[in-house]
């Protein structure tokens, strides 16, 4: 970020003119969080962050404002003492940004702990304050923040295990008038990259169906899931699947689950496993794991999965139980390999514990992804290629911590990969996947009442829908 900012001025793109376009990002994000009538504490401290929320404040109603300039904070300490008495709806930290190095001293500790003692909710202009934007560590305290707006681009500390308790949702501002000339990730060309998610990433990746396409066109998924007791995870994969708009889609079960599982599911052919029988001919794609309780599931059909993941010449998908069975199995195959794991999975792949995989997800999610595109499910999901390059995703929410919304993520990836014209940008499409899952959930969260894994079923592929009937804005 220096680096860009650094080649930025030194073509003569004016230090004002970016930041005057910052305080505007920031001013229209800070008016769409406040009610009606909520007030706004803005705490700017003597750096370009403090720059930057100075320039939003201009921007704001002035009876709704106040801007306490902290430049010292043992004399600011009772201005934001009383900022924050009136119960503001909103306090903008802009006191440190990337430049903070080393301890803080015990009056700026004392600030931020009053901040953080209030309790109101708390929007960080870039990193929160106190964190180490390399490093993610807290430096002695650190504003706790429901959201950060990163500057121009994300920064690698707000995605590091230490500064999780104090980042909350990260939003990018980007576009803010520094050079276009500068290659912001540095060593690109040689290495692999991490790159920040965004809904714009994806424009046209869902393109207008042919039409005179038939369901031949657009691939059929095998789904193998579900056992006594977990039927319920093959129906949500099994509807999340439909949702990406394969040709067609098959769920393999229990006997045991077949009548509860074949009585959910319309516009799905249903089967009960059998040893005798083969996958589909027609199959394009098979999704194995959700719901096959261990203890339930056969050892012929174990050992069939294992050696379709190895030699099968379709795209697999693995997820939940499947992910056990597969630690130590190879892919011999040169089609695609897809596996879902959260952190517990994960470090069961890995010899670790979650703790750990936690502690270090990006090159956990690196070390999975040796020859299988890895997506670590998680606060910040990630999707890892085999090639080194990592994705750290942009929407989602703590209300996908419930049982089921991982069967949905499965279900939707393997529906979207069951088909040639997707599975042949396989980045682009699994990425689309997550985000999507995330935004769904993003969308649910607006609304008044609680969700369940069915609401969010419902909300997947709505973000990017155009009008039926209108051919010239396609999906």
């Amino acid at each position: 970020m220096r680096a860009w900012e650094a080649a930025s001025w030194a073509v003569k793109v004016s230090v004002n003119a970016v930041i005057a376009v910052v305080g505007e990002r920031l001013a229209a994000r800070i008016k769409s969080l406040l009610p009606q009538g909520g007030r706004v504490l803005l705490l700017a401290g003597k750096g370009h962050n403090g720059d930057d929320v100075r320039a939003a404040a201009a921007k704001l109603k002035a009876g709704d404002v106040e801007l306490v300039n902290v430049h010292d904070p043992i004399t600011a300490l009772d201005r934001v003492r009383t900022g924050l008495s009136r119960s503001p709806a909103l306090v903008v930290d802009g006191l440190f940004g990337i430049g903070l190095r080393g301890p803080l001293s015990a009056p700026w500790v004392e600030l931020l702990e009053l901040v953080n003692a209030a309790g109101h909710p708390v929007l960080a202009v870039d990193v929160p304050s106190g964190i180490d934007a390399d490093t993610g560590e807290p430096q002695g305290v650190a504003i706790a923040a429901r959201l950060t707006i990163a500057v121009g681009a994300p920064k690698i500390g707000l995605f590091l295990a230490p500064a999780a308790p104090y980042v909350g949702r990260v939003e990018v501002a980007s576009g803010i008038g520094l050079t276009p000339q500068f290659n912001p990730v540095a060593g690109a060309a040689s290495g692999p990259s991490l790159a920040w998610t965004e809904a714009t990433d994806f424009f046209g990746l869902l393109s207008n169906r042919p039409v005179a396409a038939h369901k031949g066109d657009f691939g059929h998924l095998v789904i193998v899931a579900g056992s006594l007791g977990y039927h319920g995870a093959a129906v949500l994969a099994a509807r999340a699947a439909i949702r990406a708009r394969p040709g067609l889609v098959t769920v393999i079960t229990s006997p045991d689950t077949y009548v509860p599982v074949a009585s959910q599911l319309t516009g799905v052919m249903v089967s009960p496993w059998n040893e005798t029988d083969a996958f589909p001919s027609s199959a394009t794609a098979v999704l194995v794991g959700p719901g096959l309780a261990s203890n339930t599931v056969p050892d012929w059909l174990r050992d069939r999965i294992r050696t379709g993941w190895a030699e099968s010449p379709l795209t697999w998908i693995a997820d939940a139980s499947a992910l056990d069975w597969l630690r130590e199995v190879k892919p011999q195959s040169p089609a695609l390999r897809v596996w879902t794991p959260h952190p517990g999975e994960a470090g069961r792949l890995l010899g670790m514990s979650a703790r750990e995989v936690q502690a270090d997800r990006i090159g956990s999610a690196r070390r999975l992804a040796q020859g299988i595109w890895t997506l670590l499910k998680g606060h910040q999901t990630m999707v890892a290629s085999p090639d080194g390059d990592l994705y750290i995703n942009s929407s989602g929410n703590a209300g996908l911590a419930q049982g089921g919304t991982g069967d949905i993520l499965a279900g939707f990836v393997g529906g979207l990969l069951a088909q040639p014209a997707l599975v042949s940008k396989v980045g682009s499409t699994l990425r689309y996947a997550v985000w999507d899952h995330g935004a769904a959930a993003d969308r649910l969260e607006l609304l008044p009442a609680p969700w369940a894994p069915d609401d969010l079923i419902a909300q997947l592929g709505l973000a990017f829908s155009a009008h039926p009937a209108d051919p010239l804005n396609p999906r």
